[in-house]
């Protein structure tokens, strides 16, 4: 047997919050001694405040500010390779990335081949691509979040959709980690509501599936301390980010969806992204991740409401927790005090549940802030079908990086299972 894995790292971004930080990006950048800075965002936020007030910011140190506003939502491995282009060409010392999870990606993408160039597959992780471990430092990136939830400010994650694949897969490595996050609750106000919706919910299963994961001394050790991977298992400090952003959300996320007015709630979810993304960033996610890969990435016809309309997309956040209660039934049986714990901090009464309701406690927690903030009711809504469930789950299972963190073994007449009782949650 290998040996098992005896510590764990943990590392994150700097972070830097309050109402109107965006406004001293310039000052970062000049003291990181930047001249030439790539401006990364989306064609959505381009003529945005965000924006100009990142741009103004930087040039009034004098730094050479050039924008990118080719991101796509829902990035491909092609608006990737744009991305990166525009990178290559442009010779730049630093990047700042003004979005939501797409554009950071995005842009540690664009900073990854344009520093270190290589065949894109290269450093995709494995069995999709080579997982080839990025050989030194990227060029210094600044991440301004403009919605609440991936938490990519905090994190060496990258995703994107494999368009041969008809999945999401990524890069995931501690230098795509961005040496700082601007987290300013004002770069939220105009979010719209499904936008917000679909966001928080995937702050609420990074912090859920962070504090489920396989814990960290059940993994395989890594045959050098260099291999050791960003997702790591729960550990006992990701447990301590993890534990607040799960409280967090389910005290703010109605709310926040509701009432855009609501600063304080807004705030606490801004932040709450920010906590999950140090929590997950460095425990890892597992299987409501992993399933939403394909589930994003096989989309027929559905355009949520306040997205895009360019093209079909589950928005991540929708993807993701529609998959996450019939994975919690599935993994309670492995940790039900953790379980119980976390439908705790979700507001449930636990008090006198046995271990056995662990996980219908946890999934109809979610399921009850699913149905407040108006989410479809399963994969059935957005589209799919059980004839589906065969391509799901071979979109799946090459998603090793969260797969493998799963408390509980997974195969794929699990998967199937699992996927079909995702159909409807209700």
């Amino acid at each position: 047997m290998a040996d098992l894995e005896y510590a764990f790292t943990i590392d994150t971004s700097s972070i830097k919050y309050g109402p109107g930080v965006t406004r001293e990006v310039g000052y970062e950048m000049d003291r990181m001694g930047a001249q030439r800075v790539a401006v990364i965002t989306d064609p959505g936020l381009a003529d945005g405040e965000p924006v100009s007030v990142v741009l103004e910011s930087l040039r009034a140190e004098g730094i050479d500010a050039v924008l990118f506003d080719g991101v796509r939502v829902e990035p491909t491995d092609v608006s990737f390779k744009e991305a990166a282009r525009f990178a290559t060409d442009g010779g730049f010392d630093a990047y700042v990335a003004v979005g939501g999870g797409s554009t950071m990606d995005t842009a540690k993408a664009a900073d990854l081949y344009a520093t270190h160039p290589a065949d894109f597959l290269a450093y995709v992780n494995a069995p999709v691509g080579e997982g080839r471990p990025v050989p030194g430092p990227l060029k210094p990136l600044i991440a301004i979040p403009t919605t609440s939830g991936t938490g990519s400010e905090t994190t060496g994650v990258a995703i994107f959709d494999l368009l041969e694949l008809g999945a999401k897969t990524g890069i995931a490595h501690r230098a795509l980690r961005p040496v700082m996050g601007l987290v300013d609750p004002d770069n939220t106000r105009t979010l719209p509501k499904m936008v917000t919706a679909c966001s928080g919910l995937d702050v609420l299963s990074h912090g859920l599936e962070s504090f489920t994961a396989l814990p960290f001394d059940r993994r395989a050790a890594p045959e050098s301390p260099g291999l050791r991977p960003s997702y790591q298992g729960s550990n006992p400090i990701s447990d301590v980010w993890a534990v607040r952003a799960i409280e967090m959300v389910a005290q703010n996320i109605v709310q926040a969806v509701h009432d855009p007015e609501d600063d304080e709630a807004r705030s606490r979810m801004l932040l709450a992204a920010t906590f999950a993304g140090i929590g997950f960033g460095n425990a890892g996610v597992h299987l409501p991740h992993g399933m939403s890969y394909p589930v994003s990435g096989m989309v027929r016809e559905f355009v949520p409401e306040h997205y895009p309309s360019g093209h079909a997309l589950v928005p991540h956040g929708m993807s993701v927790i529609l998959n996450a209660p019939a994975v919690f039934r599935f993994t309670a049986p492995t940790s039900p005090e953790r379980h119980l714990e976390a439908a705790r901090l979700m507001g449930v009464d636990v008090s006198s549940a046995g271990p056995e309701d662990a996980g219908d406690l946890l999934a109809d927690a979610v399921i009850d802030i699913i149905k407040q903030i108006d989410i479809p009711n399963g994969l059935s809504a957005v589209g799919y079908t059980p004839d589906d469930v065969d391509d799901l789950v071979a979109g799946t299972l090459p998603q090793h990086r969260v797969t493998k963190l799963s408390p509980r073994p997974v195969d794929e007449p699990d998967l199937r299972r699992l996927f079909l009782d995702s159909m409807t949650l209700w």
